[in-house]
């Protein structure tokens, strides 16, 4: 049921970018990736939805604070009240975001490899899903990884900038 639900919102919001924002090509490779994980998982081969719903939390559990952060990313120029909220939540979100998807996330997707490539799902869940799975869960966290590490250099550099304001 919850793959059902996470399958329908997945594709009601990669409908809304596709009408909205079809430049956003990351963002629909993304929505294309996980609908590709949850339909194979529900209705191709009818099992690994322990694995994937939980990657769907470790995915998931940073989703209310990223919104608010990236709200506030957006009006930050305009509205003083966004940027307090973007000044303020941004290193725990970073810190967060980084605990959880590149720290939890990949040690999931080891014990996750380790399950599979010992070959105890091999009865039920055929080697080319299994391995489609990893590849797409890889790619999206080193994805994450390496957005998250651009977030973290740029507030080190703002930092460093209002610091040497501050020392002028």
């Amino acid at each position: 049921m919850v793959l059902d639900y996470s399958i329908a919102y997945f594709l009601m919001d990669l409908a809304h970018y596709l009408v909205f924002y079809p430049s956003d090509v990351l963002f629909i490779g993304h929505h294309v990736a996980t609908l590709f994980v949850f339909v194979t998982c529900r209705y191709v081969v009818y099992h690994g939805a322990y694995a994937i719903l939980v990657l769907l939390i470790l995915a998931e559990v940073t989703s209310f604070v990223q919104n608010t952060w990236t709200l506030a990313n957006a009006r930050k120029g305009d509205v003083e009240f966004a940027a307090k909220v973007y000044a303020v939540l941004s290193p725990p979100f970073y810190g967060f975001y980084s605990l959880v998807r590149g720290i939890a996330g990949p040690y999931f997707v080891y014990r996750m490899l380790s399950y599979y490539v010992s070959g105890a799902a091999d009865s039920v869940i055929p080697r080319w899903v299994w391995i489609s799975w990893v590849f797409v869960v890889v790619t999206a966290i080193t994805v994450s990884i390496m957005w998250v590490s651009n977030l973290w250099v740029q507030l080190y550099r703002d930092m460093n900038r209002k610091f040497d304001k501050k020392v002028r």
